[in-house]
Order: C-alpha cells, then sequence, then structure tokens
C-alpha cells in the first residue's frame, strides 16, 4: 500500500497529461515530501523509524518522477527501492531482535563483531539507497534527478535542487545508522549486546536473496524498463510527446549529472567522520542555543504531527461531536427519523386510546343507541 499511489498515478497517466497546472502540483508536492522526510530521519533515534523517513523519501522522488511524465522513471525507482528497502527493513528486524527488541541506536553500538552477517547486508542496503555508484539505487535515482533538471522549468529545476539535498541527507543519516547500530563504541546493556547474534539460517538466506537484485537488479533492468524504444509499458502509460524529456536529460551539464552522487558520497563519509572523530564537536553544536532549536524541530518531524494533531484533529473531532454527532444524528435524524416517528405514533395512539374508556357498559350502550337511530 506504500506505493499504491505512485502505480495509481502511473496508470491514470492518460489524464494527467492533459492537466499540465496538476502535473506542476504534482511535482512539487514530490520534493517537498522528499525534502521533508530526508531532513525528518537526519536526526531520529529509532532504527526503524529512520528506514522508514527514508521510504517517505525516496517516494517523493518516484511522485517527482510522475510528475515530470516519467511515469516510467518512477515505476523503475519503485521496483529497485523494493529491493533494498525490504533489505534494509528484514535486517533492522534480525538487529532489532538481537538486542532484545531495543530499537533506540544510542542503547546499541558494538555489534560489527557480534552480527557481522547483518553488518554487511545492512551497508549493501544503505549503499543501493544512498545511490552508490554502480548498485541498483544509482541507476533510478541518479536517472530521476537528471529528467528534473532536463524539463528546464520552474518545478524541474526545484525538484532538481531539493531532491539534491535530499540525497545527500539521506546518505548522512545512513552512515549515521550505520555507525550508531554498528560502529560505535557499545552503549546498551552489557547483557544485552554481549549476547547479541546473527540471526538464524532462514533468515540470512532471504537477506542474501535480497541482497543480489539491491546489487544487480538496476543494471540488468535498467535497458527494459526505461530504455528508449522499449515496449515493457506497452499501451498501459501514456506520455504527451510534449512532456517527453528523456532524450533532454541524456545532454545535461556533466556537473549536474555528478553532483547528486558527489553530494551522496560527501554526505557519507562526513557523517563517518564527524561520528567517528568529531562527535564531540557535534555535541556541542547539539547543546548549543541553535542546535537545540534544529535538533528539536527535526526530531520532532517539523511539528507537523503536532500541528495535525491539535489544530486539524481536534478542529475536525469537535465539529464531528458538536455538528454530525449532536445536531445532525441526535438531532434533526433523530426528529425526523425513528424517535420522532414513535413519538407522534405515541401522541396519536394516546389521542384514540382517550376515546375510549374501556368499560363494557359504555360499550353496549353506544352499540344501542346506534341500533335503535338504524330503526
Amino acid at each position: 500500500m506504500v506505493t499504491a499511489g505512485v502505480f495509481l498515478i502511473a496508470r491514470c497517466s492518460p489524464i494527467y497529461e492533459h492537466t499540465t497546472y496538476v502535473l506542476k502540483y504534482v511535482t512539487i508536492i514530490g520534493a517537498l515530501t522528499s525534502f521533508f522526510a530526508a531532513t525528518t530521519g537526519l536526526l531520529q533515534n529509532d532504527l526503524k523509524r529512520v528506514i522508514a523517513y527514508s521510504t517517505c523519501s525516496q517516494l517523493g522522488y518516484m511522485i517527482i518522477s510522475c510528475g515530470l511524465s516519467n511515469y516510467s522513471v518512477g515505476f523503475f525507482h519503485l521496483t529497485n527501492h523494493a529491493f533494498f528497502k525490504a533489505l534494509l527493513f528484514l535486517s533492522a528486524g534480525s538487529i532489532i531482535h538481537a538486542v532484545n527488541d531495543e530499537q533506540d541506536m544510542r542503547k546499541m553500538g558494538g555489534l560489527k563483531y557480534l552480527a557481522p552477517f547483518t553488518y554487511s547486508m545492512i551497508i549493501i542496503g544503505s549503499l543501493a539507497l544512498i545511490g552508490f555508484p554502480f548498485l541498483t539505487g544509482f541507476y533510478s535515482k541518479d536517472l530521476i534527478l537528471e529528467v528534473a533538471y532536463g524539463k528546464y522549468s520552474s518545478s524541474g529545476y526545484l525538484s532538481y535542487c531539493l531532491g539534491t539535498l535530499g540525497a545527500f541527507f539521506t546518505a548522512f543519516y545512513s552512515m549515521r545508522l550505520c555507525y550508531l547500530t554498528f560502529l560505535s563504541k557499545p552503549t546498551g546493556h552489557k547483557k544485552v549486546i554481549c549476547f547479541a547474534y546473527d540471526s538464524g539460517l532462514q533468515i540470512c538466506v532471504a537477506l542474501g536473496c535480497l541482497a543480489i537484485p539491491s546489487i544487480l537488479v538496476g543494471y540488468y533492468s535498467k535497458d527494459m524498463i526505461v530504455g528508449v524504444g522499449s515496449h515493457f509499458f506497452g499501451t498501459a502509460i501514456f506520455v504527451n510527446l510534449e512532456n517527453f524529456n528523456i532524450f533532454d536529460a541524456e545532454f545535461i551539464n556533466v556537473f549536474y549529472k555528478i553532483l547528486p552522487v558527489n553530494l551522496s558520497l560527501l554526505g557519507f563519509f562526513s557523517a563517518f567522520i564527524f561520528y567517528n572523530f568529531r562527535s564531540k564537536f557535534l555535541f556541542n553544536i547539539k547543546i548549543s542555543h541553535i542546535g537545540k532549536k534544529v535538533y528539536y524541530f527535526l526530531n520532532r518531524k517539523w511539528f507537523f504531527d503536532k500541528i495535525y494533531n491539535e489544530y486539524l484533529g481536534q478542529f475536525f473531532f469537535k465539529l464531528g461531536y458538536s455538528i454530525s454527532y449532536k445536531f445532525i444524528d441526535r438531532g434533526i435524524f433523530e426528529i425526523f427519523g425513528p424517535t420522532g416517528i414513535s413519538n407522534v405514533t405515541s401522541k396519536i395512539s394516546l389521542n384514540i386510546h382517550k376515546l375510549q374508556s374501556g368499560y363494557i357498559y359504555h360499550y353496549t350502550l353506544c352499540g344501542l343507541s346506534k341500533y335503535l337511530d338504524w330503526i
């Protein structure tokens, strides 16, 4: 269900291709989603939450591609992303079970030698996620940013800039995850860390089966899915010729082609250097006046949940209770519905009941008088 929206947009391409303004709106929403999720995952401490926000960020890339009328490129990234993200999630689950169901990365560390196979799987998945050259993510993620710049429009430039910054942040928090979980000194409970282990044979086989396509599937499926002249999608996807720009993306400046890869590598290695050799520097930034506010802002997800729950959620809860429930359901529907009908019926029945006294001699006298009138 996570990627159902991307698939739906691709299948509804005949509708979107004739609504240019909607495509621009889709592109902007995708770019903002990618940037928002990447910055949010930057300072999360829950292992699964970091990977989940990276999923949200990658969905933003797919939506960018669909908004730029490159539906096949977005679908290509969707299929590639499925392999290495499944690898990351299952590896994270293996680590969580190994440390007694602990998910806070700050209470892990030192698992490189205790769970070496899972460590190697996390590294492969993280490198594929950041678009490391010649791994699966490299062939689709960079292609999305190339077609964004090759669109030569304001929405294309915006999505390229935010997507490139998102690539840097993605690489940074991926290395942060690897360092805090595996490379740093153990910071958890001794009884938990010392007995950490790799998962059983079945889990390791599943991780190994996901690691192979996380390395190779992008290279072997690129020409089939996004190759020029490929009939992989047939008539399932429609692209207006005015919006077709895959050739323009091939001839953009080399600097803009390699910029996302360079920033990804910069983010990956800078995170390793900062956390390994300059951890005190990061701590001083975190406890500074501005650093506290930035950390709190990003760790709290831009206060999105607070705004959503307090201003939207509470508003609709109150609206639903006062208007929908009390005024409509318990008011209008009850008056014109079962309660109103039953009250009216009861009153009519009561009035009819008053017409009769319940005494037999009254009924007899009444019948006798009618008989005499008839005679």
